[in-house]
């Protein structure tokens, strides 16, 4: 009888700490990843020098910012302590606390730019439901797959896309089509050993359905970014100035940039969103060329670290996490970099740890803290 890929993948594997040579470092008793910490870091002190000047050195923004991070550090720090099985067992309950928080939104939610995202908590701040489920989500998706025979079968799937698609249809309603949000599921369900044909069944399938999503789905204003993406001069005052100005902004940086703080674009008000959405054209146009390859350089090494943790981690569930979460930091770097170069339309989603918003921050860094504790706890 030939093995199945699960078995192969276990003998492969390192478990219960076997072969694994005894760190007593500092690092290990912490449950840190020294390197992961220090990109992390240091992608920190960045995004805030360029919300200082995004925000016109507006000190007040900066220190909330700031208050941000030290809070998504804490909360790092606290998730690397807990062993992964206690991941794997409480994600169930995360998973329905963020749908609980969903439903939450939609009784009692703030209703701002259209659309109900946002919780008041009294003494603490607004929170958007939906940044807790991109957390909560891939734990849930790697606990669904972590004791099923890899490659998944077809019902597995479908089950895995039913646990993908109740928040999704809960945040369709607020209404915001937030594909942000079923993506780290994706790409859980990808690393699991998901079929290609099923994987080119399913683009079909999506491209078949694409004209009906068009036409009775999608909210105006999102046909409006689609369109608006392949002729902004159309609309250059309206749904194409957002396209428009960051061109500019990113195009007059240069190879050196204008130098911290000395960007025209946000500062004289003409790009819009500059230190949220639209914060990497501030970048681009205060560091240039250069300023911007040595952050692509800082992101591609917390990617590829994720990656590496997830690829020696000895059981299915880290493997599966730690992938997911490293893909998932790669795909919103992709998508907001699109989106403010004009190549993808504006979603609205922030650049990972460089947007202004705590409660991104925070989720983000409370992955990275499980992802840690899953290098740590042998």
């Amino acid at each position: 009888m030939i093995p199945s890929q699960q078995y192969r993948f276990l003998r492969q594997s390192l478990r219960d700490g076997r072969s694994i040579k005894h760190d007593s470092s500092r690092w290990a008793k912490l449950h840190l990843d020294p390197w992961l910490l220090c990109f992390l870091v240091l992608n920190a002190v960045l995004g805030l020098m360029v919300v200082y000047s995004a925000t016109a050195e507006d000190s007040g923004m900066v220190l909330r910012q700031a208050t941000s991070f030290g809070v998504g550090f804490i909360v790092m720090l606290i998730c690397a302590q807990i062993p992964p099985k206690v991941y794997q067992s409480m994600s169930p309950y995360l998973y329905g606390l963020g749908l609980l928080l969903l439903m939450l939104v939609l009784v009692i939610g703030e209703k701002r730019m259209g659309a109900k995202r946002w919780i008041s908590l009294p003494g603490i701040g607004s929170m958007q439901p939906s940044e807790f489920m991109k957390f909560a989500m891939p734990l849930m998706m790697a606990w669904y797959f972590a004791r099923k025979p890899f490659p998944p079968k077809f019902l597995q799937i479908v089950g895995a896309l039913i646990l993908l698609m109740i928040p999704f249809v809960l945040v369709a309603l607020q209404p915001d089509l937030n594909i942000g949000l079923i993506i780290p599921g994706i790409f859980v369900l990808f690393l699991s050993g998901m079929s290609w044909r099923l994987i080119a069944g399913a683009l079909t399938a999506f491209a078949i359905a694409a004209p009906v999503l068009w036409m009775f789905f999608l909210q105006e204003y999102q046909k409006k970014r689609v369109l608006t993406l392949f002729d902004p001069e159309s609309d250059a005052l309206g749904a194409g100035w957002n396209i428009i100005q960051s061109k500019i902004a990113i195009g007059s940086g240069g190879l050196t940039g204008k130098g911290y703080t000395e960007g025209t674009q946000s500062h004289l008000g003409y790009l819009p969103e500059h230190h949220t959405d639209f914060i990497m054209s501030t970048y681009a146009e205060e560091f240039g060329f250069i300023g911007v390859f040595l952050l692509f350089s800082l992101f591609t090494a917390i990617i590829v670290r994720c990656l590496m943790i997830g690829l020696n981690s000895f059981h299915n569930f880290g493997r599966l996490y730690a992938g997911a979460t490293g893909l998932t930091f790669f795909f919103f770097v992709f998508l907001n970099s699109g989106m403010v170069s004009g190549i993808l339309p504006v979603t609205g989603d922030p650049l990972p740890l460089m947007s202004y918003g705590g409660t991104a921050v925070i989720a983000m860094l409370a992955g990275m803290g499980i992802v840690m504790s899953i290098h740590t706890h042998r």
